[in-house]
């Protein structure tokens, strides 16, 4: 009689044990966007990265709803944060277009 060789623990862990870090990520980064939007330079760099990180979990029905939250959470500051980008650079516009005329 044969004996079958051990089973490595590691080989046999399934494939969201690895996927799940990717998901809490993806949901840390979006409630960190939430405070990072007011610097337009942080917030929207990583409203992207947490909106990237989310969707490639989706697949995973394991931690599909943190993917989900993740990503709408990111989404969320990154609207903020491009929102804030654009006030920022009219009132700047404004600024320098009074400057200018008081200059000339």
């Amino acid at each position: 009689m044969e004996e079958l060789p051990a089973k490595d623990p590691v080989a046999t862990a399934s494939g969201s044990a690895n996927a799940r870090p990717m998901a809490i990520t993806s949901l840390v980064i979006g409630v960190f966007n939430l405070c990072a939007w007011v610097l337009p330079i942080c917030g929207i760099p990583l409203g992207m990265l947490g909106v990237v990180l989310g969707y490639f979990e989706l697949k995973d029905p394991e931690v599909k709803t943190l993917a989900m939250v993740g990503i709408v959470l990111s989404v969320i500051g990154l609207i903020l944060a491009c929102v804030n980008s654009f006030f920022g650079a009219l009132i700047s516009t404004k600024d320098i277009q009074e400057l200018l005329q008081g200059v000339g």
